[in-house]
């Protein structure tokens, strides 16, 4: 796994160690240049807050002290995943965004979700 933390070296927070973190920074990379053109503009600012949020969520919720606040938190983050799907898919169309990249964030995508599902339950309380 690639350190995500910012000096080369040093010790990594909680959320740093997590493969969703990482798999999000990913997406979030991907999610700056998917929208062109000034036709989109509100889409580009909702799909820039909703990747940002997965991110963030992730972090926060990986500092929280009982299970039940983590799983809110990745719950959050996976509903935030689940409204950049949604944005990819209003703009898939020819001319917005290359087929490639948008089939290549629908996988970071798909990933993050699978894995944020999967904490929430582990969270959760039986």
């Amino acid at each position: 796994m690639a350190q995500t933390g910012s000096a080369v070296g040093s010790a990594l927070l909680d959320f740093e160690k997590l493969d969703v973190y990482r798999v999000a920074l990913e997406f979030r990379a991907l999610a700056r240049p998917l929208v062109r053109g000034h036709r989109v503009g509100a889409l580009r600012d909702q799909l820039d807050r909703a990747s940002t949020s997965i991110a963030l969520n992730i972090a926060e919720g990986t500092g929280r002290r009982t299970s039940a606040e983590r799983a809110a938190f990745y719950g959050i983050a996976r509903g935030s995943a689940m409204e950049c799907a949604a944005i990819l898919d209003l703009l898939d169309r020819p001319g917005v965004q290359a087929a490639e990249t948008h089939r290549h964030a629908r996988e970071k995508l798909i990933r993050i979700v699978q894995m944020l599902s999967r904490l929430v339950v582990r969270c959760s309380p039986v």
